[in-house]
């Protein structure tokens, strides 16, 4: 971009101490539905993040001892204010992900106000344990604490929603945090920054750097005075988290991908399963990792699904993520939308059928989006269980649909993958939908529905998918450290 382009650019700096600080070198993040530079993020490292954790320790002592209740005040008036900006906050993660306004509106920017409100809540109902021994003369009782400075990295594909997801627990519990969101979608996370003196947060106890995994979140794990680690991300990122924070015995809670199965029996309610299965599907692009990417049909109604459900897929209009009836925006960038395609690619080379979407249907774009990094729901038939597109998780438009004969077979085929988040069933015989639900290698199964979540319970996978669960209480023991105490009397 020429120099009077490159003026107009939005310049973000690191918030450490309570103050915003410029960086020496900077990454360029991309508009994903228009494929331009639109904005300058951080180029962070080990300095910067010596600078943020110092920060970070030296508030501790103060907002570790505020009461549950002041801290739950604070969080309260941070909700508030995010909610206050709801339409800003949206057209920023909306411009910056490429998602479409309308989730940006609905649902990302709503359930980080919850994110805040739900902790703020929570916080104030945790109690601990007691028990007596009248014989040995001694009562034994539990006491929890913060646990320090914790360092918090979040994905790209619901910037803002799952980096409050982290922050409100770990501040809500008395700690204080270094957080480095995704250098693709850093924008939401600088804009609540604006918010935190604010709503009363005191300086250092949020701190954000922006930056690569392999330099800003490198330094983060790295570092010898973040006794936790939670992070959201990909499998491969995660093992190497894990190799890093070994030397530092740290606590790692780690929510990665998922190859989701949609297990659909012939007495489904197909009205309902169908543009819900769309819906879990596609949205968000596919770039949730709850999404449903590998739909087994059973043999009797398998044909009729296909016929419905591509039908339906076709109806999802993709375009400009900022016209308010667009289902499916731009992909985050130019190699994932490679990579996404290349999945079908693959899958066409072993024989599969691709009934709509990539390569099938042609993709009209406004002049504005030509560049953009754009792909059509994509649905894949006749993929066998050992392709990649049915074993790797693809994170994009496409599912694929298989069809299936038995119970029994449905499950060791649905659990044949390495990964084990999310499952959804669909069948109205209740006591199948228990059998199935119990025996499905899955931390959150959904009959009948999808996405319907309670934040009271615990949400994390299985296998591949991660270690931990993050929820009221899952979060709250994994923010706090456990003591037990006996005293004799």
């Amino acid at each position: 971009p020429t120099m009077a382009h490159s003026k107009a650019l939005l310049v973000l700096e690191n918030f450490i101490g309570g103050k915003f600080v410029p960086c020496s070198s900077y990454i360029d993040s991309y508009n994903p539905s228009t494929g331009d530079v639109y904005c300058r993020v951080p180029d962070s490292g080990k300095e910067e993040v010596e600078a943020a954790v110092k920060a970070a320790k030296d508030a501790f002592p103060v907002w570790s001892s505020k009461s549950p209740l002041e801290r739950s005040q604070i969080l309260n008036k941070l909700a508030d204010l995010i909610e206050h900006d709801l339409e800003a906050f949206a057209q920023a993660e909306s411009k910056d992900q490429g998602k479409t306004i309308t989730f940006a509106r609905t649902v990302d920017i709503p359930r980080a106000v919850h994110n805040f409100r739900f902790f703020a809540s929570s916080i104030l109902h945790h109690v601990t344990e007691c028990t007596e021994m009248p014989t040995m003369g001694c009562v034994h009782y539990t006491s929890r604490a913060p646990v320090g400075v914790a360092g918090l990295i979040s994905p790209w594909n619901l910037p803002l929603y799952l980096l409050t997801w982290k922050i409100a627990p770990a501040i809500a519990c008395g700690n204080t945090v270094v957080a480095k969101p995704s250098e693709m979608t850093s924008v939401t996370a600088w804009m609540m920054c604006k918010l935190l003196e604010k709503a009363g947060v005191p300086p250092g106890v949020v701190n954000v750097v922006f930056g690569t995994g392999a330099k800003a979140g490198e330094a983060l794990v790295c570092h010898p005075d973040v006794p936790l680690i939670s992070f959201t991300g990909s499998t491969l990122t995660a093992q190497r988290i894990t190799e890093k924070s070994a030397p530092h015995c740290k606590r790692l809670s780690l929510e990665l991908g998922g190859k989701n199965p949609a297990i659909i029996f012939d007495d489904a309610d197909l009205s309902q399963c169908i543009p819900t299965t769309v819906r879990s599907s596609f949205a968000n692009q596919g770039e949730i990792c709850l999404c449903t990417s590998r739909i087994f049909v059973q043999r009797g109604i398998y044909s009729e699904f296909l016929k419905r459900f591509v039908a339906e897929a076709k109806k999802w209009k993709t375009g400009n993520p900022s016209d308010p009836t667009i289902d499916v925006g731009a992909l985050i960038s130019k190699e994932h939308l490679e990579k996404v395609r290349n999945y079908v690619k693959r899958a066409q080379a072993e024989g599969a059928r691709v009934l709509c979407g990539e390569g099938v249907d042609p993709l009209a774009l406004p002049p504005v989006n030509q560049k953009g990094y754009f792909m059509l729901p994509t649905v894949i038939a006749e993929v066998k269980d050992e392709s990649c597109c049915m074993q790797e998780e693809i994170f994009g438009p496409v599912t694929c649909v298989v069809a299936f004969d038995t119970e029994e077979e449905v499950i060791k085929r649905a659990n044949g993958v390495k990964y084990g988040l999310a499952a959804t069933v669909w069948s109205s015989n209740v006591g199948r939908v228990h059998r199935v639900a119990h025996r499905l290698q899955s931390g959150l199964v959904w009959t009948n529905c999808w996405l319907v979540r309670d934040l009271n319970l615990p949400f994390g996978g299985m296998k591949a998918s991660g270690i931990g669960r993050e929820g009221a209480k899952d979060s709250y023991e994994f923010f706090t450290e456990v003591k037990t105490i006996t005293i004799k009397h």
